[in-house]
């Protein structure tokens, strides 16, 4: 049911049951296509291999069950390989193909596709990543990051860090320790101000590309500052490379927190395994494990068609996000549908749709997400996991840490 194709473009379609031969004249009647840029060869293909699969199998699972209101979803998948060229390209596809919504893969390519995606009146997610600014919704019409952005992961790193150190960080020392790229630094402004607010002392330490050396910084961090707490803003291989480093210092993983990015099962294997990595604190923006009520409908798809689960349920960090992503996506299209009372949406129709979910939760594996016209992160939700025994568990439920100071740079952001 599921398979891809390359094209000479490079491009995989990956389809559903709609997308196969000349069974589809019918089914294409009733039909909507979703873009989605993955990264499955690039710099970042740790997390697009295991993120686009879990995208597709919600997809499969929708339209297993009829699809939305008599639609089926046909989803069209390109690896961008983490580049801009590919990415504009991907998106001239879609167009073409007659796409209401895009997925879109990486910070860089988000920040190419944000004045195209206007142009089209086609609106593209950003989850995790992406412009910060770009919650603003009256700014950004087109761009939604649909979950917790750099700026928010940054307050929700400094109120996890200010609750382990005892509910006041004055005179306390925080290290920040980031990839050296614009998304590495997008935290600083918030970072800054919250240092100033909480009278907190910030010392940043700059990973320059690819991010798999970084022992000076680690010996700086370890020898010389001997911060309080650390907060890690690494991508790709640089995660696992900090844990290990960290603890072969003699660092406590407990004092250190990891955005999204640096947060994922790949990460702590990397790094040694559990054993190594215990205490290390992660943020996330979608539940992690298997317990939740749409994991086991996509298990019960895969025993209906007498297949065992993918190997990439397994590593639920990026598989959920993806999940995630498919789910949001679909409850967009949902909204849309009820707005033109089911006549086929345009991207526009799903522009709205996306501004009208509300307390959205997929069985808890979603914060309670409410996307509106001005909002379009959804409330900045994280919550953040620990590394303890064999597992992440979970030791802060879904919170917006310091929304306030977020709010108030996104208005600034607009001014400047």
């Amino acid at each position: 049911m599921r398979k891809f194709v390359k094209s000479w473009l490079g491009v995989a379609v990956a389809s559903g049951a709609l997308a196969a031969g000349a069974s589809g004249a019918v089914a294409q009647q009733k039909e909507v296509v979703f873009g989605l840029q993955c990264d499955r060869t690039g710099p970042t293909a740790l997390v697009g291999t295991v993120l686009c699969p879990g995208y597709h199998d919600y997809i499969d699972l929708v339209n297993s069950k009829g699809g939305v209101d008599g639609y089926k979803i046909k989803v069209i998948e390109v690896d961008n390989e983490y580049k801009v060229p590919p990415a504009m390209e991907a998106h001239e596809r879609f167009k073409k193909e007659g796409e209401v919504i895009e997925g879109v893969y990486g910070t860089p390519q988000t920040l190419a596709l944000t004045k195209k995606l206007e142009e089209d009146k086609i609106p593209g997610t950003s989850p995790g990543f992406g412009n910060a600014a770009a919650a603003d919704g009256k700014r950004f019409p087109y761009v939604f990051p649909i979950a917790a952005s750099y700026w928010s992961q940054a307050g929700a790193a400094i109120e996890f860090v200010k609750e382990k150190l005892g509910g006041n960080l004055k005179g306390k020392k925080i290290a920040y320790l980031f990839y050296d790229n614009p998304a590495g630094k997008e935290p600083l402004p918030i970072l800054n101000e919250l240092a100033k607010e909480e009278g907190f002392e910030l010392r940043t330490f700059a990973v320059p590309a690819p991010g798999i050396e970084m022992g000076a910084q680690i010996l700086d961090i370890t020898s010389r500052y001997k911060p309080d707490f650390v907060v890690a803003h690494l991508f790709g291989r640089s995660p696992s490379v900090s844990i290990k480093e960290l603890k072969g210092k003699g660092y406590p993983l407990s004092k250190v927190v990891s955005f999204v990015w640096g947060s994922a099962e790949p990460d702590i294997i990397a790094a040694g395994g559990y054993a190594v990595a215990q205490g290390y604190n992660t943020l996330q923006f979608a539940g992690v494990g298997k317990d939740f009520p749409v994991l086991k409908d996509i298990v019960a798809m895969y025993k209906a068609e007498g297949k065992s689960p993918p190997k990439e349920m397994d590593s639920t960090v990026y598989y959920n996000r993806g999940v995630m992503t498919a789910a949001v996506h679909v409850e967009a299209l949902r909204n849309a549908l009820k707005a033109t009372g089911g006549k086929k949406p345009t991207g526009e129709d799903l522009r709205k749709g996306l501004e009208h979910i509300k307390d959205f939760t997929l069985g808890g594996l979603v914060p309670p997400l409410t996307i509106t016209p001005t909002d379009h992160e959804g409330g900045g939700w994280c919550s953040v996991w620990t590394v303890k025994g064999d597992k992440l568990v979970k030791t802060k439920d879904w919170y917006q840490g310091f929304r306030k100071v977020v709010e108030k740079q996104i208005a600034a952001d607009a001014k400047s």
